[in-house]
C-alpha cells in the first residue's frame, strides 16, 4: 500500500470515539447495508453458536442476530472503546424482552488485524463496512480465518474504488493531496480470501448514490460517523477557506436536479472455512503426494 494511504489507527480510533454518541442517527448508509447483509442470511443454512462481529460499531447488527439466531452468543469487537460500550448496551431494551441474558454479548476492544480472540472460537464472523480501515487486508483475512471453526462462515461488506469518487476528484483538482482513502477492488479481495485459506468465496457489488444539498453536508455526514481522513498522507492542519472554496466549485459541476451525488461502491463477500475430510471410521483423511525432483 502507498504510504500516503496507510491508516493511522490512533487517528481513526479517536474519530470513532468522538462519533460514537451520535453514530446511530448519522449512519444511514451503514445501517442500510447492515439490513441488506442480514437479508442475505435468509439464504444461508447456518446455526452459529458463537458470532464474532468484527468492527461492530454501535452494534447495529445485534438485533438481527437475536432474531435469526436466538441461542447464539456474540463477541462484539471494535477498535473504539466507546463504540464497543454502546454495542454492549444493546443487551437491554427489546433484546431483554427476547430473553437475552447479559452474558450473551461479550464486548471486546481490539484491532481486526490482531484479533484478541482465541483460535477456532467462532462459527460465524460478520464484518459490516469495517475492512476498509485495515492496512493489511491479507493479514486481516488470515486473522478472521484463524478464529473461525471448520465449516464456519465469513460474511463481510466493504467499500470499493469508486467510493466517494466525486469528492476525491474535487479535491484532486484543488490541491492533489490525499483527502479520501483508497479502497480495494472486489476481485483483489476475492483473491485474498483464497490465499487466506477460505473456500467457495462469493463476491458481488452494487453502487449506492446518496445526494446532498452542499458539499459541506456530505463532509458533516462523514465526520458524524467518524469517517475522517486518517491516512498518513493527509494534509497537515485544517483545510483553508480558499481550498475548500475550490473543492466546492469543482463539485458543483456535478450538480443534477439541484442535488450533489456521492457514490459508494459497496462490496459484499462471503466464504467458508473448509471442513476436514474424514474416513468412514471418522479418522481424518490426509493427502500424500510424491515429492517431485
Amino acid at each position: 500500500m502507498n504510504d500516503l494511504y496507510v491508516v493511522d489507527k490512533r487517528v481513526a480510533r479517536r474519530a470513532f470515539e468522538h462519533a460514537a454518541a451520535g453514530y446511530d442517527a448519522a449512519a444511514v448508509l451503514q445501517n442500510e447495508i447492515c439490513r441488506r447483509m442480514l437479508a442475505r442470511l435468509d439464504y444461508i443454512k447456518l446455526e452459529p453458536a458463537t458470532i464474532l462481529d468484527a468492527g461492530c460499531g454501535t452494534g447495529n447488527a445485534i438485533p438481527g442476530f437475536a432474531e435469526r439466531f436466538p441461542r447464539a452468543s456474540i463477541v462484539a469487537l471494535d477498535l473504539a472503546l466507546a463504540m464497543v460500550r454502546r454495542a454492549r448496551a444493546r443487551r437491554t431494551g427489546w433484546l431483554g424482552r427476547l430473553g437475552w441474558r447479559d452474558g450473551r454479548i461479550t464486548a471486546v476492544c481490539g484491532d481486526i488485524e490482531r484479533l484478541p480472540v482465541a483460535s477456532a472460537r467462532a462459527d460465524m464472523v460478520w464484518s459490516n463496512l469495517a475492512l476498509q480501515w485495515v492496512n493489511e487486508p491479507p493479514r486481516a483475512f488470515a486473522e478472521l480465518r484463524r478464529v473461525l471453526r471448520p465449516g464456519g462462515l465469513l460474511m463481510f461488506s466493504s467499500f470499493g474504488p469508486d467510493t466517494l469518487k466525486e469528492l476525491r476528484a474535487a479535491y484532486a483538482a484543488a490541491d492533489g493531496l490525499a483527502h479520501v482513502h483508497r479502497f480495494i477492488d472486489m476481485h483483489d479481495l476475492g483473491d485474498m480470501l483464497v490465499k487466506a485459506g477460505f473456500a467457495d468465496p462469493v463476491m458481488d457489488m452494487e453502487y449506492v448514490t446518496l445526494t446532498y444539498a452542499t458539499v459541506r453536508d456530505l463532509m458533516r455526514d462523514l465526520k458524524a460517523i467518524g469517517a475522517h481522513n486518517a491516512a498518513r498522507g493527509r494534509p497537515a492542519g485544517l483545510t483553508g477557506k480558499s481550498r475548500l472554496a475550490a473543492v466546492e466549485r469543482n463539485y458543483e459541476a456535478l450538480r443534477r436536479d439541484g442535488r450533489l451525488p456521492a457514490t459508494f461502491e459497496v462490496i459484499y463477500g462471503h466464504a467458508w472455512t473448509a471442513t476436514p475430510r474424514v474416513s468412514s471410521t471418522g479418522r481424518p483423511v490426509i493427502d500424500i503426494r510424491p515429492r517431485r525432483g
